[in-house]
């Protein structure tokens, strides 16, 4: 199981508890990193652009205004139409290990995620896109038609 600061351990399970059904949340944005990668930088919600089946029951659960958000100081967040996504993203996918039951987290895939901060570009984005390339040593070469390294 990963590991993640508090509170997002109890809230992210009390959150699984609370859902009536199975939901797939497609996740990004801090959280992302703080979970997986590790940056220093707290956060208070997690950013996300889908929820398989819908979102309304996730947002009453754990939305901004939820009795959990005011409880945990911490919530869900959708944004989803605000933000600007790689194409067929969803076929990239990975689960974010955490032992819950009902709700399964995802993320994007890191070159992904790097796209999906660029296109925001704020100060922020942009120093946590050089954070992740960084950790992960990601490549940004491109390739000519011929095959050969740019």
């Amino acid at each position: 199981m990963l590991k993640s600061p508090p509170p997002w351990p109890e809230f992210l399970a009390t959150v699984d508890e609370s859902l009536s059904h199975s939901v797939e949340v497609h996740c990004v944005g801090g959280f992302v990193l703080s979970a997986l990668y590790e940056i220093p930088r707290p956060t208070g919600d997690l950013d996300y652009i889908d929820v398989d089946p819908d979102t309304q029951e996730l947002e009453q659960i754990a939305g901004r205004e939820s009795e959990l958000a005011k409880r945990f100081k911490v919530f869900f967040q959708r944004v989803g139409g605000i933000a600007d996504f790689p194409e067929d993203y969803a076929t990239r996918l990975s689960e974010i290990p955490f032992a819950l039951q009902k709700l399964s987290l995802k993320t994007l895939e890191a070159y992904d995620l790097v796209l999906s901060k660029l296109t925001r570009n704020s100060p922020k984005d942009r120093e946590d896109v050089k954070f992740l390339a960084k950790r992960l040593s990601l490549s940004f070469a491109t390739y000519g038609s011929d095959g050969k390294m740019r």
